[in-house]
Order: C-alpha cells, then structure tokens, then sequence
C-alpha cells in the first residue's frame, strides 16, 4: 500500500512539473503561434509569446536595445519607444528593476528617464504610465505593463506576456484615501510617466 502511495505520489509530481515547465517554456495554447499580433494600444503590437520564459532573440532597433522577444520588457519599452519616441538611459534589466526604490515618489528615475511614483502615491496613474509588478516566487524577474484606461475607482492594464492562456488586459482597483491614490494590488510597486 505504502508503495503505491508513493508511486502515485511521484507520477503526479512529475506531471505537475512537466505542467509547470509548459505554462513557462511551451506553446501549447492552439489558438496562437509565437509572434502573432493579439493586441494593441495606440498601433503598438501585443505580440504572443507562449509560455512566459520563453525566449526568440534580441529586438534592436535602430540600436536600441527594446529587450528580448516577446517578453513583457519588449513591449513596454516598444511602445514607449514608437509612441513616446523615448528611449531608456539603460537600456537592459528585467522587469523589476524598472522600480529604483531609492527614487522619491514623483521624482526622476535617472536609469530609465522617466518620472517614478510609489504605490499609494500623491499623482494619479495616467493612461500610457509603465506599471511595475514585483517577483513572486514562481517569477523572480517581476513583470511591466501599460496604463492602457483609468476611471476613478480602476485602472486597466495592457501587457504582453502574461502566459499562454492569460489575458492582455487585467483590470485593477483603484482608491484613494489621504490624498493618495493606491493600485490594490501587493505586487505593484509603483508607475513611470514621462517627464
């Protein structure tokens, strides 16, 4: 008895690994193929990119580093690059890293050339600002995505690369108390605007 119970045990950890690997590295969602185009916000593309730590090549740009294809970087940076015609002073990091925690809030984050605000802040998000997300535990490299709607109570995001079957548009509450204004979400850490 006791055997079969770890015979069963071991078969459902291999098959939730081998699940776990496909959610981050597969393509196993039919409804795409890598590179489609499945949204967009102010003509920038959303582009698919399977599972989340999957990896195609660098996208450069008349030199510039946009970060590697699909990943939630590229498309943060690509739209801020085609819409904004902005490109960062440092050009490289993973998602986390967008956030300088020793930045005042509304002051200029001088790695990325854009104006950082914490999570509550005095200034409200505004549609175009690049959200910040931390690590989890499953994601150590943290995720960014855009301001793509703000009413007073929600703001919607736009982001690329949030796994195969996930969604490009998540929507979040938004409150205010003490002149502050708060994205309820423990994992966001803060937004950038342009100067």
């Amino acid at each position: 008895m006791k055997k079969r119970v770890a015979v069963l045990l071991i078969f459902l950890l291999l098959v939730s690994g081998l699940v776990f690997y496909m959610n981050k590295k597969g393509d196993f969602n039919p409804s795409h193929k890598i590179g489609d185009a499945i949204d967009s916000l102010n003509h920038v593309k959303v582009f698919y990119n399977g599972g989340v730590s999957n990896v195609q090549s660098r996208n450069v740009i008349d030199g510039y580093n946009l970060g590697l294809k699909y990943q939630c970087v590229e498309f943060v940076k690509r739209y801020y690059f085609e819409f904004y015609k902005h490109r960062m002073p440092d050009t490289y990091g993973h998602a986390k890293s967008f956030f300088d925690k020793n930045v005042e809030d509304g002051k200029v984050n001088k790695l990325r050339g854009l104006l950082q605000f914490d999570n509550p802040s005095l200034a409200k998000p505004q549609v175009g600002d690049i959200l910040v997300f931390d690590a989890t535990t499953f994601n150590s490299y943290g995720h960014v995505a855009i301001v793509s709607s703000v009413s007073e109570d929600e703001i919607e995001i736009i982001q690329q690369n949030a796994g195969p079957f996930s969604s490009t548009r998540e929507k979040y509450q938004l409150t205010q108390e003490l002149h502050h204004y708060k994205i309820e979400n423990k994992r966001i850490l803060g937004w950038l605007r342009m100067n």
